[in-house]
């Protein structure tokens, strides 16, 4: 596992590696800077006791404040390339994680939970950031401190070297013994900060529910139990860090304590000079901080191992509707809009019975079809199949006998237009939001579509007319408002093929067949209308009677009547509701 993490994490800096090979040369000349240093004010001491002047020591202090300077430049420029580096693999795995997002059919969100991927896109990509940027600046640098001082230090006084450096091995004892445990607990601080953000992204969409049933203060509660949850966590994540970073520092400290101990005896014995004493004292001083920052490292690792996990979770999940090397394309040109299903069958995953079964029908181009049934018979499986919105199989659904399953998804989705019943609308104007698909189209092209879904009278009662904003979902219309606004959406594309999934439910049933009136007779389109308002139904040259995953009838108003089926029960029940009204 930690192998495939290191693979991942050089597959992540791999775009950069001139960038990053700049930044550790920099950090090199840093480090060497950073041993010459202390080596040219061992030279100052020594020429200063046996000269007993301060004149030619003029000439150490000039080239100290050069030296210092540049490596102050030097170390800018690698922290400047390396955490440059950090911003731009956390542009690219935003990027990245997004475009995938997109490629991943609805099925996908409705088991991970817009919160926690919220969350891996924004927290768990920082994390990987402070990963490839301060933990392997802080790592490669703890490495040419120690690669070059030590030597310098050796060549001193071995000794005197070893005795100081005597404590390092239970530095990384205690390093070792803590790791597994900070590594389970940041896992657990990252999860419990999804819970959170999911609650939070749930609470704000259904705010208004929340109101409505008077639940403020049983959300309340949740919040505080999940924020609680998150506060335990990162307690107890900080009380290890708490303990490793102190006892790594007090033991970095023993070493300087030592030196201190032993090197006067050194000097008094006449093994060393002051000078080689000083010298020490600043190397040994110089690994003090790289030796600290170690268990600050060692934590950004474990949380960037941890994050590589959750984002690489998003990234190995491949898209089962996706084009292939041997789908074709489909001109819009060529689409005439006839649909047809051939024994088709599909059954959710997980569940036991099927939705679709053996389901066979024949739409016409230019037909008007309207699907009728009751609750969960089907209808909307069936909606979401022709788009290949679900991952049907192989010869059962065609477009002008063309299977879908081999037609580029990009040209079969430009062929169809499809109206859901939850009509999702953007937080911005209603011109944007029913121009989405083609955002180029003038006010025009928007106003005809509008006046054909029954909507631009109402839009121009509003303040700012086409250019009202429409807030979050569309939560300052109405839920026919929201509806006729998305199907004037998908006649703008004006695609051979429009998919209408009870998507007029929010519309009285007169505006409703209003609108399909409009659609028959100004739109030279296939219509599939699936709703349970059978009197816009009514208006279609066919209706299909779907029940528990089959079609049981099919015929026009007229024809359906004179049966004795399941269509003229919903249409007595329709008429005993209207009365009742």
């Amino acid at each position: 596992m930690a192998t495939s993490r290191l693979k991942r994490l050089g597959i992540y800096l791999r775009p950069h590696w001139r960038l990053m090979l700049l930044g550790i040369l920099a950090l090199l000349i840093v480090n060497a800077l950073g041993v010459y240093i202390p080596l040219l004010i061992r030279d100052s001491i020594d020429d200063l006791r046996k000269a007993f002047g301060f004149e030619p020591i003029w000439r150490f202090v000039w080239q100290i404040l050069i030296l210092a300077s540049v490596m102050w430049f030097i170390r800018m420029v690698s922290r400047i390339t390396i955490f440059g580096v950090g911003r731009q693999v956390e542009f690219e795995l935003k990027q990245g994680i997004f475009q995938h997002l997109l490629s991943l059919e609805p099925t996908y969100f409705s088991v991970n939970t817009s919160g926690d991927l919220m969350n891996r896109a924004t927290s768990d990509v920082d994390s990987i950031r402070r990963l490839v940027g301060f933990a392997i600046l802080s790592l490669i640098n703890t490495i040419f401190a120690y690669g070059l001082r030590l030597p310098a230090m050796l060549a001193i006084d071995v000794p005197l070297t070893l005795e100081a450096i005597a404590v390092y091995p239970f530095m990384l004892l205690a390093v070792q013994l803590f790791s597994r445990q900070l590594q389970e607990q940041q896992r657990d601080v990252q999860e419990r900060l999804s819970d959170l953000s999911e609650l939070i992204q749930e609470d704000t969409s259904g705010m208004a529910l929340i109101k409505i049933y008077a639940q403020e203060e049983n959300e309340r509660r949740a919040f505080r139990q999940k924020n609680q949850q998150l506060l335990t966590a990162n307690l107890k994540l900080a009380q290890t860090r708490n303990v490793l970073f102190p006892l790594v520092e007090a033991l970095s400290y023993v070493s300087f304590l030592i030196l201190l101990a032993f090197g006067t005896k050194e000097i008094a014995r006449g093994v060393i000079t002051v000078g080689d004493f000083v010298a020490l004292l600043i190397l040994v001083e110089q690994l003090v901080f790289p030796t600290a920052l170690l268990g600050f490292t060692i934590t950004a690792y474990q949380r960037g191992e941890v994050s590589i996990d959750r984002i690489e979770a998003i990234f190995q999940v491949q898209p089962k509707i996706r084009d292939t090397s041997e789908s074709i394309s489909l001109p819009l040109e060529r689409v005439r809009g006839a649909i047809a299903a051939r024994q088709l069958s599909y059954t959710y995953p997980g569940a036991s019975l099927p939705a679709l079964t053996n389901l066979n029908l024949t739409i016409q181009a230019g037909e008007t079809i309207a699907i009728v049934g009751p609750i969960g018979c089907g209808k909307s499986t069936l909606a979401n199949a022709i788009p290949r919105l679900l991952d049907i199989s192989p010869g059962q659904l065609f477009l002008d006998d063309w299977d879908i399953t081999q037609i580029k998804l990009s040209d079969l989705r430009r062929a169809i237009s499809y109206v859901p019943q939850d009509s999702f609308l953007f937080s911005t104007t209603i011109k944007d939001n029913i121009r989405y698909g083609d955002p180029l189209k003038e006010l025009s092209d928007v106003e005809r579509v509008a006046k054909i879904a029954q909507i631009h009278n109402e839009i121009l009662n509003f303040p700012q007319k086409y250019e009202t904003i429409v807030g979050e979902r569309g939560i300052t219309l109405s839920g026919g408002q929201r509806q006729r606004t998305a199907l004037a959406r998908a006649l703008l594309i004006d695609a051979p093929v429009l998919i209408l999934d009870d998507a007029l439910s929010s519309v009285d049933n007169q505006t409703a067949t209003q609108i399909l009136q409009n659609l028959s007779s100004t739109q030279e389109k296939t219509i599939i209308f699936i709703s349970h308002q059978l009197s816009a139904a009514a208006q279609a040259d066919r209706i299909v009677v779907m029940d528990k995953g089959e079609i049981v009838q099919i015929g026009t108003h007229a024809e359906l009547l004179a049966e004795s089926g399941l269509y003229l029960s919903l249409w007595q029940q329709h008429q005993l509701e209207e009365i009742l009204e």
